[in-house]
């Protein structure tokens, strides 16, 4: 899975087809982390294959949603946390365990952590890697809905449509932005990107005549 996710993702991002990306496990767990037997590696070759699945997620220019239901441990809260969005079902749970196996968990990997969560919570769960249910990653901001039993697929699926109905414009500018600091050529290049789409034009020409907005801007190809 970590191998193949990389090119997977390379592909759709350059497809224009794909307006938004879901994460999802198959059946009932999202994804219970590493099998601890493939870890008698090196740590290096551990991480080796972990940190550049988690990192193409966050690079993806389009926006991304995790849709968990069951475990989301170790890995596969490392996946979730570098996807934009996170819904989970109710019954969920969540954690984050190199302490119980005393890794070092990565650098970037610890900051996406804290810009998501705090530090307080952050250090919760690295420190005790305890799980927490769904309701507490809601509070602390692990999650951005809960959904109960039985409802994640249906609202999943009805946000999905809401993403891809809205301007592409202002998700990727909206993404880049606050992936951290802008420098002065990329914020100079949204307002051409801007200022020569009808993006605008054509949300304020919807919003008047009470229709659907059809927004044309996509992503300049290379």
């Amino acid at each position: 899975m970590w191998r193949a996710l990389p090119p997977l993702l390379t592909r759709l991002a350059a497809d224009p087809a794909v307006r938004a990306l879901v994460l999802t496990g198959e059946g009932d767990t999202f994804c219970a982390g590493a099998d601890i037997g493939s870890l008698s590696a090196t740590y290096e070759e551990s991480t080796g294959l972990a940190l550049p699945a988690e990192e193409a997620l966050a690079a993806f220019p389009k926006p991304t949603l995790a849709a968990v239901r069951g475990y989301c441990v170790g890995g596969g809260c490392q996946l979730a946390a570098a996807c934009d969005l996170r819904f989970a079902e109710e019954g969920a749970r969540f954690g984050i365990t190199p302490a119980k196996l005393g890794i070092v968990y990565a650098p970037g990997s610890t900051r996406r952590l804290v810009e998501l969560v705090g530090p307080a919570t952050a250090k919760f769960l690295l420190f005790s890697g305890e799980l927490i249910d769904a309701e507490r990653a809601l509070r602390t901001g692990l999650v951005d809905e809960v959904l109960p039993a039985g409802g994640l697929d249906k609202r999943v699926a009805e946000f999905t449509r809401s993403l891809v109905s809205r301007s592409q414009l202002t998700q990727a500018a909206a993404k880049e932005f606050a992936a951290g600091p802008v420098e002065p050529d990329r914020a100079a290049y949204w307002r051409e990107q801007a200022r020569h789409s009808e993006e605008a034009g054509e949300g304020i020409a919807a919003f008047l005549e009470r229709r659907t907005p059809r927004f044309r801007w996509t992503p300049p190809v290379g």
